[in-house]
């Protein structure tokens, strides 16, 4: 079955590709758990177990009786033969009720990445009844997602096998579940226990890193403790376990970033600071991480499994240069060289192998910093650079608001292009790195609104700019996700997905993986 795909498939394809791959890998999983087990599977999609993972939440509503009672209702030879016409019937991406599954079932032979979203032309794809269905399959509570339930423990026991495809053996299986979305590892990791190793150890994102095969999801927050996750090439939405803290973490400043296969948010408990950890690998939120020198309101950025986080505050509320490397892999932190400058308030990115501290507030008196500053990951070094900064424009000047009244430049990379988001303006600007200097390329979204810089998500997601925001108006509690590709020529947004939300983003992070 995947003789030719594997003679002529690379290990870098594009997206589009590595959908179809999936789909191939996930209608031979399916069948091959029918040869294991001697039953109808279609059943198995409806796994209380399997609905905790959050990569599985494409399933359509659980809670849909109707079809419930057709699926109960069939036989074995009716199912099984069902289910070899057509092995991803329940796979399907572009909706969460039956008659959807059914109507987009004749379009989904030979359809690429475009054909696994949501339409556009219902406004972007964001819309809420799909998202309800979504969410229920994918949130799962925390307190029960991090490890399956013992019944599947032992049905995964009789089918156990090193070499997980076993036609193929385990390094060439490997090679092609590299080639499938992280979306499909949940139904992969359902399979046998093997499978479910191989993802959970993260042992297969690592390989993916090492063959340049990432996928790059958005997560943000715009309620205290919830978290959203948005998959741009699917555009699908999913909800992530709760998290689970006091009322002081919820009032405190709080800091987020992606790194590795973990989405780590950084706050405060009473008098010590926390780490909440999220892992993908088992839908579940952890605590009790520290750093070597906590601290808040710092810059920070991550590259592959690694992140740096440079200046902020610490916990009596000096003013700090000192920066801290997180490896994501062995969860360790390591103590890196101070900044030239100590800041608070600034915004981290990584670009041409380095990384950059930009902007922030200096000194007693918060005196605005208009440099940046690069560290050097070869030499160990910091540079400071001048002007790196797109300081304080428009109505920030005029008004002479004080200085921590504004939000971190929103500042984000892509193809190690340097980019910001001037809210008072409503302009994208982009950094000249020979001449130092920035200049504006065009407009953001018009309803990407914010109070100060606040609220408003610019971030890099692979080689697009996305901006998350909502409308100010009252009684108008939606989200739009907006994006434009840079290497396309000037600013011409796209409206991803528009969902019924709070409109004000507190945390934001894409990972990469």
């Amino acid at each position: 079955m995947f003789g030719p795909v594997l003679v002529g498939s690379a290990i870098g394809p594009s997206l589009s590709f590595l959908w179809d791959f999936g789909a191939l890998i996930i209608a031979w999983v399916e069948l091959k758990e029918d040869m294991l087990e001697g039953r109808c599977l279609l059943s198995r999609a409806f796994s209380s177990a399997e609905a905790r993972w959050s990569y599985m939440s494409y399933r359509f509503d659980v809670t849909n009786e109707k079809r419930r009672r057709e699926i109960d209702g069939e036989d074995e030879r009716e199912c099984r033969q069902r289910k070899l016409c057509d092995p991803l019937d329940y796979r399907e991406m572009r909706a969460g009720t039956p008659s959807e599954l059914q109507q987009s079932n004749h379009r989904s032979e030979g359809r690429g990445v475009e054909g696994g979203g949501s339409d556009d032309r219902n406004g972007g794809g964001g819309d809420s009844s799909v998202s309800g269905s979504l969410n229920g399959a994918g949130g799962g509570d925390s307190s029960d997602s991090d490890s399956l339930n013992g019944e599947e423990e032992e049905r995964g026991d009789s089918s156990d096998s090193d070499s997980l495809i076993d036609p193929i053996g385990r390094d060439i299986s490997i090679k092609c579940l590299i080639l499938c979305s992280r979306s499909d590892y949940g139904s992969i990791a359902s399979l046998n226990r093997s499978f479910r190793s191989l993802i959970r150890s993260g042992d297969l994102y690592k390989e993916r890193r090492q063959n340049n095969v990432i996928e790059h999801w958005i997560y943000f927050s715009c309620h205290l403790l919830e978290w959203e996750a948005f998959d741009p090439i699917r555009r699908r939405w999913m909800r992530l376990p709760r998290m689970t803290s006091n009322e002081c973490f919820m009032c405190s400043d709080k800091e987020s970033l992606a790194v590795g296969t973990e989405l780590l948010v950084f706050g405060k408990e009473v008098t010590s600071h926390v780490i909440y950890r999220y892992s993908i690998l088992t839908n579940s939120w952890s605590s009790g991480m520290r750093m070597n020198a906590p601290r808040c309101l710092f810059g920070s950025a991550s590259l592959g499994e690694i992140a740096i986080l440079a200046g902020g505050c610490d916990s009596g509320g000096n003013i700090l240069s000192s920066a801290e490397l997180y490896n994501s892999e062995t969860q360790t932190w390591l103590t890196l060289p101070s900044m030239n400058k100590p800041r608070k308030m600034c915004s981290g990115v990584f670009m041409d192998g380095k990384f950059y501290v930009i902007g922030g507030i200096a000194g007693s008196d918060s005196k605005v910093l208009t440099c940046g500053e690069e560290y050097n990951l070869e030499t160990k070094t910091w540079r400071e650079i001048p002007n790196m900064s797109p300081g304080r424009i428009g109505a920030a000047r005029e008004n002479e608001m004080p200085a921590t009244a504004e939000a971190p430049p929103l500042v984000a990379v892509v193809n190690d292009e340097l980019y910001a988001a001037d809210y008072s303006d409503m302009e994208v600007r982009k950094y000249d790195k020979e001449r130092k200097e920035w200049y504006t390329v065009g407009r953001l979204p018009e309803r990407a609104v914010s109070m100060n810089g606040w609220g408003l998500a610019f971030r890099a997601c692979g080689d697009k700019l996305v901006v998350i925001g909502g409308p100010r108006t009252l009684g108008e509690g939606y989200i739009e996700l907006n994006s434009w590709v840079p290497s396309e020529g000037p600013p011409q947004w796209d409206l991803l997905a528009r969902k019924q939300l709070g409109n004000f983003v507190y945390n934001c992070a894409v990972m990469g993986c």
